[in-house]
């Protein structure tokens, strides 16, 4: 992959118009069901968290203002029977002391960064280190742990909330003021997107994705390992013990990471592989065919034969991490009040590649004043 320029695909997806300018006011319409709040919980200090319900064309999304996270995500079967699909608790607690990214807005940077430091334009910048010698999803509190201003919107028959947000500069150790917008989206076809801009008024590092848990067979129902992942990625970044890509783009081919045709997820992680076992199964990153694109582009295709739930994701970003839900080991309790076991959900995360800071041949993810962050990604879901 040859390094991109983020203000050429910036600019290029600023003319597609696919995202909502950061700071644009969000115009209410007709379409779409109009979105309802409840109060979810308390936190410490006082400050009320509130859970927004979405419906539309069969999906229905509930989003809290803690984390931006998605508390539970329902959709129908190949019977029209509906359940939710993503992992989560029922309270806020759970969230605040033990979640494990459940549904997480990631800021401000997904993934791993190296021993928790940077540098950019000769600065050398420290995070906070919260998995092992790195600095994993923003730190100890990234974006998934603060509060979010939320706005609902209808219109053109969708429904919707923006969030937004300004990090302050040197929050977790990244520089700059960071103006974030995030809008999740459903259309009248049921798709749930997400559109991503920011802005900044300091050079900084910039990677925002969504840490869904999935289970196509419903929240609780048990292990994935029978669902089938199609994945258009030939290549893949192999990582070292600590989990940081060595800067390799790796073929998939006659490796367990080889999605290029569906197969069950369970057979990949049961493949002998000295990259398995880095992970406790799959934890990489997959370099996207497409690359990066200015509209969001197909990525995948993820179906639950059991259930006949199927779902595609279309993104402009050129990375997926795909996560088999390794780390979970019976000591969280779901919504469903059953226990997540290793192996219960997989997480898909569109993004930029992990470490890329640390790592010129990359794609760059550095933001710079006066240039808007934009990025798309596309959950769309049918049964067969």
């Amino acid at each position: 992959m040859t390094r991109t320029s983020r203000r050429t695909v910036l600019a290029a997806t600023a003319a597609a118009g696919l995202a909502v300018a950061a700071g644009a006011p969000v115009h209410a319409a007709a379409g779409g069901r109009t979105p309802s709040k409840e109060l979810f919980g308390t936190l410490a200090d006082g400050t009320k968290v509130y859970r927004w319900t979405l419906a539309n064309g069969g999906t229905r999304l509930k989003v809290l203002s803690y984390g931006g996270i998605v508390q539970s995500l329902e959709t129908p079967d190949r019977h029209g029977r509906t359940a939710n699909i993503s992992l989560g608790f029922g309270g806020l607690p759970d969230y605040v002391a033990k979640s494990p990214y459940f549904g997480g807005l990631i800021g401000r940077y997904g993934n791993r960064i190296a021993e928790g430091r940077f540098t950019l334009d000769g600065v050398t910048h420290r995070l906070p280190v919260n998995d092992g010698p790195n600095s994993l999803h923003g730190g100890d509190r990234g974006f998934d742990k603060r509060v979010w201003d939320i706005e609902p919107f209808t219109g053109r028959g969708e429904v919707g909330l923006a969030l937004t947000r300004t990090s302050p500069d040197g929050e977790a150790g990244y520089p700059g003021a960071l103006a974030v917008r995030v809008v999740y989206t459903l259309t009248a076809r049921g798709e749930w997107r997400i559109d991503y801009t920011a802005t900044t008024d300091r050079a900084t590092v910039l990677n925002l994705t969504s840490h869904t848990y999935f289970n196509l067979a419903g929240e609780g129902s048990g292990s994935v390992d029978g669902h089938l992942l199609e994945l258009a990625a030939s290549r893949y970044t192999p990582v070292g013990a600590t989990l940081i890509p060595t800067g390799e783009l790796a073929k998939v081919a006659r490796t367990p990471f080889d999605f290029r045709r569906a197969r069950a997820i369970g057979e990949a992680v049961r493949t002998p592989h000295e990259q398995i076992g880095h992970g406790q199964g799959v934890d990489h990153n997959f370099v996207l065919d497409k690359g990066i694109t200015s509209r969001p582009e197909y990525a995948l295709t993820v179906a639950d034969p059991g259930s006949g739930r199927v779902m595609k994701m279309y993104t402009t970003e050129p990375g997926m991490q795909v996560y088999t839900g390794n780390f979970l080991d019976g000591t969280l309790t779901g919504t469903s009040g059953r226990v997540y076991r290793q192996g219960d959900a997989f997480c898909l995360e569109s993004q930029h590649f992990p470490d890329s800071p640390n790592q010129p041949s990359f794609p760059s993810t550095v933001l710079r004043p006066g240039d808007t962050y934009r990025s798309t990604t596309v959950h769309a879901f049918s049964s067969r």
